[in-house]
């Protein structure tokens, strides 16, 4: 894999869900959560799939990506080990030919739910559903792994949306509505 390029959305309300085609509940535990180097991932999916997973941004939303399948029961057992977890599950979509993924999280996330899109290039256009609100991508406060660490209940939407947390030159402002 190697590169990843995402675009990440807060989800405003709830219309994404009649165009959901799968939902899988997605258990990821943090070995490593800095976000100024690499963080490492544990992710088990329903009962059948497990990755670990090494991930490091590159800029607002390039990030470095590998990712491995590993057997169930390490995935378990790194898990069990894990100070910092999160529970979502990730809903599927195809919208405009482009896959989205909306991610509705559970415990003391879950109030959020965001919406992502992969692209094959930074300059890939793409239409954001009417569903999706402010662009969050490049808001290290609102990655999986920080939200694992600080869950959003602790701090206020406002507060984890404060300019200081973006970087520079890696969350471009354009936004294409239905």
């Amino acid at each position: 894999m190697g590169i990843e390029i995402e675009r990440r959305f807060l989800v405003e309300h709830e219309e994404w869900r009649t165009q959901a085609i799968l939902s899988e509940k997605f258990k990821q535990g943090y070995l490593n959560t800095n976000q100024d180097e690499w963080v490492v991932r544990v992710r088990l999916i329903g009962v059948n799939k497990a990755f670990l997973t090494l991930k490091a941004s590159f800029d607002g939303f390039i990030n470095h990506e590998f990712e491995y399948q590993i057997p169930i029961t390490d995935a378990i057992e790194l898990l069990n080990l894990s100070k910092y977890k999160i529970i979502k599950t990730r809903y599927q979509l195809t919208i405009h030919g482009k896959n989205w993924v909306v991610d509705s999280f559970e415990g003391l996330n879950k109030s959020l739910t965001i919406a992502e899109i992969e692209l094959k290039s930074d300059l890939e256009e793409f239409i954001v559903p009417s569903w999706c609100g402010q662009e969050i991508t490049g808001i290290k406060s609102l990655s999986n792994a920080s939200l694992a660490k600080i869950p959003i209940s602790k701090l206020s939407i406002k507060d984890r949306l404060k300019d200081k947390d973006r970087k520079q030159n890696g969350n471009p402002s354009f936004r294409l509505s239905l």
